[in-house]
C-alpha cells in the first residue's frame, strides 16, 4: 500500500484545539478517571457499534501558527475516548495525498496499559471506486489512511507528521485532517426473532433506525436475496460444494447447456465455503440500498486490508464490520471496497453485496474496477508471511468465481483502465488472470509476502479447475 513512486470522511477542521501539555510516561501507562462520552458524528443514531471523529490540532511542538492547521504536525495528545476496535485517520480531498506519517498508540480496556507506537499505512487511494463512477463523484468520498485493527480499546493519542525529506509549509499536511475511531459493534444473535433497533425517545418517529448486526431486515433479505440461488435467504453461509455439485450448479447459473467438453471438464473449481455478508453481522442499512454490476469477472486482484495481524480468527468478523463501517460512514463510499475477504486461518467472506457468484462492481483497485474482482487477506504482508491457509483459500476463491466466467487462473487478460493510475485512461492493459494490486499501481499491496505467493495461488487454481 505504500506507494513506489510517488505517495497519494469528514469536515474540515474549524479551528486549532488548546492542547494540554501532554501527561507523563508514568501517568500515560494508568487509566484516568472517566471523562464525558465524546460525541458521534453529526446525524448518527446511537447503535450498536459507532464512529467517534475527533478533529486534529496543530501540534504545539512544532512552529506553525494557529492560522497555519496544516502545517508540519497535527495529533491529539492521550485522551479518553468510547470504546472501539479500530483506527483510521481521514482528510477533506480525496484526491490529495498525505506525504508523512501517520501514528498512534492506544490504551487497552482490559488492563488500562497503552501500546507502543504503531503506524497507519497511508497510501490508501488506490483502493477506490473508478474515476468518473457515481461512487467517486459522489461527493462524500474522503482522503484515509488505511484502517487498523487496535483491539478493544478506549484511550488514544496520534501524531501525523509531514515527510522529513519535504519542506512541510511549501507541502502542508492534508486539510481536515480527523481521527476516526470505529466500534464494529455486536452481532445480534441470528435465531432471535427479526426486530429492528428502538428509536431514542428524543428521535423522530419517522426517522429510519440502523438495526443491530445481523438482524434480518428488509436490506438484509435482500442482500440475501441476491445469493438465492446458492443458498436459502437469510443463510449465514453458502455451503462448499463437490466438483461434480458445483459443474450442475454452473449449469443452473449459466441457463445454458453444457458442451460436450464442459460436460467432462467445465474448468471450475469446486465451489469453497463463503461466509455471507449476514454470517460476518453486516449492517445493511449503512450501505447503499442498490447493487452496481459489471458484465463480466476477467481478474482477479489480491490485496491485503494493512489493518495488522493481531487479530484472533474468531475475530474476523468484528474486523469486517470495522473496515465495513470506516469504508462507508468514514471513507464515503457506498459499500465494503473489496468483493471478498480472507482471514488468515483461510475462512472466505462475502464482500461488496450483490451475490457473491455475481459480477459485482468494486471498489478495490482504482482504474481497473470494471470486469474484476478484489479479494483482501485480512492483515499485512509486507514483511509477515501468508499462513498457507490463507494462501490456498485464494486459490479456491478464484478457481471458483473465475470458473464461473471462463478465465483461466494461469492465464493472461486485457483490462482498459478508468484512468487514475499507472495507466492513461482508456488503454488496453495486458495483466495476470491473478494480479497483484502492484501490477495496478504503484503500490506494495498485498505486500511482498503475499505477492511473491502469487506463482502458488495461480498454479493451484488452475489445478482445481482441471487444466
Amino acid at each position: 500500500m505504500r506507494g513506489f513512486l510517488a505517495s497519494s470522511i469528514g469536515v474540515t477542521c474549524a479551528a486549532a484545539l488548546l492542547l494540554p501539555p501532554a501527561p507523563t510516561a508514568a501517568a500515560a501507562t494508568t487509566r484516568p478517571a472517566p471523562t464525558a462520552e465524546a460525541a458521534t458524528r453529526p446525524g448518527e443514531r446511537p447503535t450498536p457499534g459507532h464512529t467517534e471523529s475527533l478533529p486534529l490540532a496543530t501540534l504545539p511542538t512544532t512552529r506553525a501558527t494557529p492560522t497555519a492547521p496544516t502545517a508540519a504536525e497535527q495529533g491529539l495528545p492521550p485522551k479518553d475516548v468510547r470504546r472501539f476496535s479500530l483506527v483510521g485517520v481521514i482528510w477533506d480531498d480525496p484526491d490529495t495525498e498525505l506525504h508523512g506519517q501517520v501514528q498512534v498508540r492506544t490504551r487497552a480496556t482490559a488492563t488500562g496499559t497503552w501500546s507502543d507506537w504503531q503506524d497507519l499505512e497511508t497510501h490508501n487511494a488506490e483502493h477506490a471506486a473508478d474515476p468518473d463512477t457515481a461512487e467517486r463523484t459522489s461527493g462524500r468520498v474522503r482522503g484515509s489512511t488505511a484502517p487498523l485493527w487496535v483491539g478493544d480499546s478506549d484511550g488514544v493519542e496520534v501524531r501525523v507528521r509531514a515527510d522529513q525529506d519535504r519542506d512541510p509549509y511549501a507541502n502542508p499536511l492534508p486539510r481536515g485532517l480527523r481521527l476516526e475511531l470505529v466500534d464494529p459493534g455486536q452481532e445480534a444473535d441470528p435465531l432471535q426473532p427479526p426486530t429492528r433497533a428502538a428509536a431514542p425517545q428524543d428521535a423522530p418517529q419517522d426517522a429510519p433506525q440502523d438495526a443491530p448486526a445481523n438482524t434480518m431486515t428488509a436490506e438484509t433479505a435482500a442482500a440475501s436475496a441476491a445469493n438465492a440461488e446458492l443458498a436459502p435467504v437469510g443463510a449465514l453461509e453458502i455451503p462448499a460444494l463437490t466438483p461434480d455439485q458445483t459443474r450442475t450448479e454452473l449449469l443452473t447459473l449459466r441457463g445454458t447447456e453444457l458442451t460436450p467438453e464442459q460436460k467432462v471438464n467445465p474448468y471450475i473449481g469446486p465451489r469453497p465455503r463463503i461466509v455471507t455478508r449476514r454470517g460476518w453481522g453486516a449492517n445493511e442499512s449503512w450501505r447503499e440500498k442498490k447493487f452496481v454490476y459489471t458484465k463480466k469477472v476477467k481478474a482477479a486482484f489480491v490485496h491485503h486490508t494493512a489493518s495488522g495481524n493481531g487479530y484472533k480468527c474468531s475475530q474476523a468478523p468484528s474486523v469486517i464490520r470495522g473496515i465495513y463501517r470506516y469504508h462507508v460512514m468514514s471513507m464515503g463510499w457506498r459499500d465494503i471496497g473489496y468483493n471478498f475477504v480472507v482471514d488468515k486461518c483461510g475462512n472466505i467472506y462475502e464482500g461488496r453485496a450483490g451475490g457473491v457468484a455475481k459480477p459485482v462492481l468494486g471498489a478495490h483497485t482504482l482504474g481497473f474496477n470494471t470486469h474484476s474482482m478484489g479479494i483482501a487477506l485480512l492483515g499485512s504482508h509486507g514483511s509477515t508471511k501468508p499462513p498457507g491457509a490463507a494462501v490456498k483459500a485464494v486459490a479456491r476463491l478464484t478457481a471458483w468465481k473465475l470458473g464461473l466466467f471462463g478465465a483461466n487462473p494461469r492465464g493472461k487478460t486485457y483490462l482498459k483502465s478508468g484512468g487514475g493510475n499507472l495507466y492513461a485512461k482508456g488503454r488496453n492493459v495486458r495483466l495476470n488472470v491473478i494480479s497483484g494490486h502492484r501490477d495496478a499501481f504503484a503500490t506494495e499491496c498485498p505486500g511482498w509476502q503475499m505477492y511473491r505467493k502469487l506463482g502458488t495461488a495461480r498454479t493451484t487454481a488452475a489445478k482445481l479447475q482441471g487444466r
